[in-house]
């Protein structure tokens, strides 16, 4: 049965949506159309085919089997849209660095494997773990900026790290770390130790490598998913972690690739996706998107808010600051209300959170620390 052709069951979310994208084709319409209405410039009319843009594979069911078959066929486009994200088969370990804390162990390792780039992770392992208990794990995900996931573990050495981490409320590694969880924090590209800034000249490293790479077939976000899924594989590896209790969060680019890897890796069992309530034909329309973000052809079928729809019926808690300017206003209860379609159908809308605290572009926790305890906390096993 397929679900998304036809007409929606809610017609005013459509209407807002299609309103939405209308109203911001218009803006840039208004912004970049001046001159010659006989030639083709080109931010007009991409601004018009976004508005255009066709998501065919939006859902369209009520039930929980309607909902279960259209996840199976989104995931399995959006697969084949990506490319393979499958973490290699055989790796090794390099310890690089083991630093004590008073609450805590931080490893600083590398994951090596054949014909794939080597990953930097942190892993940071809680003292005074219960004797005869595995830990749970979270995989915290940086975004943008220098530090990379430096800042996840709350490293301040480099000149303007304490202050970033202290403005956005970044090391959330160390929080879960403090509050009894097994944290990995690898380090994406192109951010942080791999990528040379200098080199780039004033260019966005993203745009540049996201050229690149697609010149060779490959896309920067499917590499990092296949990352993220690698550093999974590291905490089911340990001997502290349940490797059935694993979570994941992010802020920023690390929101995005939250849902990512949450979307297209089920181990993980609840998410918090912090600062990334974008669509990207909004992005698309109103501003650009960097290319660790792009998935080609993504809009034929759907957009992010399907991509993160497919976590459901797993618990996720969405975070928006109040006063975060890279969250749009009405935009985003677009992309609240694809989300709550889909949970609904799955009977699991208890299930999806979303903390509106006052704030800007930055990480709360307010509902995902306790919703991680109540989830993952709960799968305690033996070792």
């Amino acid at each position: 049965m397929r679900l998304f052709p036809g007409p929606l069951l809610h017609p005013r979310r459509n209407f807002l949506g299609q309103t939405l994208v209308a109203a911001s084709a218009s803006v840039l319409s208004a912004l970049f159309g001046r001159g010659d209405d006989s030639a083709g410039i080109v931010d007009r009319d991409l601004a018009a085919a976004m508005g255009k843009a066709e998501l065919s594979m939006q859902f369209r069911g009520s039930t929980v089997d309607e909902c279960r078959d259209w996840q199976n066929e989104f995931r399995t486009k959006l697969n084949e849209l990506m490319g393979d994200s499958t973490p290699p088969p055989k790796w090794t370990i390099v310890e690089q660095s083991q630093t004590e804390f008073d609450e805590y162990t931080r490893l600083e390792l590398l994951l090596t494997a054949e014909d794939v780039p080597s990953l930097p992770v942190y892993l940071l392992i809680p003292k005074g773990l219960p004797a005869g208990q595995k830990a749970p794990a979270v995989l915290c995900v940086h975004g943008h900026g220098p530090f990379g996931n430096d800042a996840i573990v709350g490293r301040r050495e480099q000149e303007g790290a304490a202050e970033h981490i202290e403005k956005l409320n970044y090391d959330y590694g160390v929080q879960f770390a403090k509050r009894g969880y097994v944290v990995a924090a690898p380090c994406m590209i192109p951010f942080g130790r791999r990528v040379d800034s200098e080199a780039y000249r004033g260019k966005d490293p993203c745009a540049v490598t996201f050229v690149r790479m697609q010149a060779l077939g490959k896309l920067p976000i499917t590499a990092n998913v296949r990352d993220l899924r690698w550093s999974i594989d590291l905490l089911q590896s340990r001997p502290e972690v349940n490797d059935g209790a694993i979570g994941c969060a992010g802020l920023s680019y690390g929101g995005r690739m939250t849902m990512m890897v949450s979307a297209i890796d089920e181990r993980v069992r609840v998410a918090a996706v912090s600062g990334a309530l974008n669509l990207m034909q909004e992005r698309m329309t109103l501003r650009h998107s960097c290319g660790s973000q792009i998935i080609p052809g993504l809009l034929k079928y759907g957009d992010y808010s399907e991509i993160g729809s497919l976590i459901a019926p797993r618990p996720c808690v969405w975070e928006t600051g109040s006063k975060d300017s890279l969250i749009v206003p009405k935009w985003d209860d677009v992309f609240r209300g694809r989300l709550r379609r889909v949970y609904e159908a799955m009977d699991a809308g208890r299930r999806l959170h979303f903390d509106r605290f006052e704030g800007g572009h930055e990480w709360s926790g307010r509902i995902a620390f306790p919703l991680f305890d109540e989830v993952l906390k709960s799968r305690s096993v033996s070792r």
